[in-house]
């Protein structure tokens, strides 16, 4: 985008907005620039981009929403948007139960914000992404028990504009990088896979070049972890004590406590995806989700976070916030629309859309469980549990429309027995309720401990939006968690 022409397309849609005396006018300019790229076996498969930017209006006139979005970037591409979002707002206006209101927050002027990164990974050239990704392939293909071998990069890069009525002008741009390799054995039992667990981050392409993952370590790793995983044992299904890594934990986090503490959900004005939430309103402040050392923080200003921003798209500035604290629900995520329909002063900056053609929505921001104050290592873990599986590495996952019931799988699983690991085991699912799993936890890791997992493609919404988030979390203890024997369940 030409560095004056979204001033001169939000005046245009602004003023419009103003003469019709609208108490709302958000204008939002957004690029968004994705790339990918797959190797099967060291060939390529798939080399894709796209780009896409557009304009929309949104405004609060007679006590209503309207919005509307235009790919055409003129003045009269914006200034026919608000009229057309003012048109939406009149008819809306004529059906609605109550005024939207919004919380206030402060006005910061002209101001912009650069996510961090060291190498510019969309300047990178393909033939250089491919060199990488062949690279990987030939270090973990040469193993006698790897039979193929699946590698893929995505990156991508959000640069929006936001203007409204009170004067903010705020620009900025995010970078996102993610890759995986999985490698695959096909033998007399079957199929098995083994994938690394690089979390997706809001980095550069220093990213997958070493720093802030070990991808020399994982990937020489990575064959013998699969060689083990082909000759262990089936699980024995039944209660066990579990150590879960962050690269498994994330995800179980996301799904029970992400989505459950979206106050949209928890107030029933969102089902879409992923159902409505067991977290309801009443249980503010005296709901116990889990034990003592469950302490949950929602934020949009982590380092690295995929979620992070200096300002959300209603012009929130980003913050940190408790939802759960000492095991207690204390808190939710709200834009500013829901933060003022529960009386809250401000919101917390969870607006987001996913395209400038799209109205923002109340979305996740990084979510994560903090660390133990003494840094107990992953090692000091498993020396206190005498029968239990060590879960590392994320796969599968259900939870039910409350974000209530669920369970969840992973890459790899050791078993411990009095305090050691002894070997892999397979075929590990294990299951349990939200509150009873959170309540389980005795024992969490410090904050050596600690990394920032994540995803690229939360889905919310209709129509569906799709948002990156992270998740942060230390390893940690659960005892007498519900284990059952995917395999067996697979077949029953």
């Amino acid at each position: 985008m030409s560095s004056h022409l979204p001033d001169f397309l939000a005046e245009s849609a602004l003023s419009v907005a103003n003469d019709a005396n609208a108490s709302v006018a958000h204008v939002r300019i957004a690029q968004h620039d994705n790339r990918g790229v797959s190797t099967r076996d060291g060939n390529v498969e798939n080399i894709a981009s796209d780009s896409a930017t557009a304009l929309s209006v949104r405004v609060v006139h007679n006590g209503a929403w309207g919005f509307a979005a235009t790919n055409e970037l003129t003045h009269e591409g914006a200034a026919d948007a608000a009229r057309r979002a003012l048109e939406m707002a009149r008819i809306s206006s004529a059906v609605m139960n109550e005024p939207i209101e919004l919380a206030d927050e402060p006005n910061y002027g002209t101001a912009s914000w650069v996510m961090p990164k060291e190498i510019d990974a969309m300047a990178v050239s393909d033939d250089d992404v491919v060199a990488l990704l062949q690279d990987w392939n030939s270090r973990v293909a040469k193993s006698s028990v790897v039979n193929h071998v699946d590698a893929h990069v995505a990156m991508g890069r959000d640069t929006t504009f936001f203007a409204d009525l009170n004067g903010n002008r705020l620009t900025q741009e995010r970078d996102r990088i993610s890759a995986q390799l999985t490698a695959i054995h096909i033998g007399e039992g079957g199929f098995d896979d083994m994938r690394t667990c690089a979390p997706p981050a809001g980095r550069g392409w220093e990213y997958l070049l070493g720093k802030g993952w070990d991808w020399d370590h994982e990937l020489a790793a990575l064959p013998d972890y699969l060689e083990e995983k082909v000759k262990a044992p089936s699980v024995e299904a039944g209660v066990w004590d579990l150590v879960i890594d962050p690269t498994n934990l994330w995800l179980t986090i996301h799904e029970s406590i992400g989505h459950a503490t979206e106050l949209d959900r928890a107030l029933g004005f969102e089902a879409n995806y992923a159902g409505t939430s067991f977290a309801t309103l009443e249980k503010l402040g005296n709901f116990k989700y889990g034990s003592p050392l469950v302490n949950v923080t929602g934020d949009r200003n982590s380092e690295f976070g995929l979620s992070t921003v200096a300002w959300d798209d209603e012009g929130v500035a980003a913050q940190q916030w408790d939802l759960i604290k000492d095991g207690t629900l204390v808190g939710y995520q709200t834009d500013r629309s829901i933060a003022a329909k529960v009386g809250l002063d401000r919101s917390n900056g969870c607006a987001f859309a996913d395209s400038a053609l799209h109205t923002p929505i109340q979305r996740m921001p990084n979510v994560s469980l903090q660390p133990g104050s003494v840094d107990r290592s992953t090692e000091d873990l498993i020396v206190g549990v005498e029968r239990g599986i060590y879960i590392v590495g994320d796969k599968s996952w259900s939870i039910d429309m409350q974000r209530y019931n669920f369970q969840f799988t992973g890459q790899r699983f050791y078993e411990i027995k009095n305090g050691k690991i002894v070997g892999q085991l397979k075929d590990v699912v294990y299951q349990s309720r939200t509150p009873d799993f959170w309540g389980s936890l005795t024992d969490i890791g410090g904050p050596s401990t600690y990394l920032l997992g994540g995803a690229l493609n939360c889905g919310k919404g209709q129509p569906g939006q799709v948002a990156p988030v992270s998740h942060g979390c230390p390893s940690a203890v659960f005892r007498n968690i519900n284990v059952l024997n995917g395999r067996k369940e697979a077949s029953a």
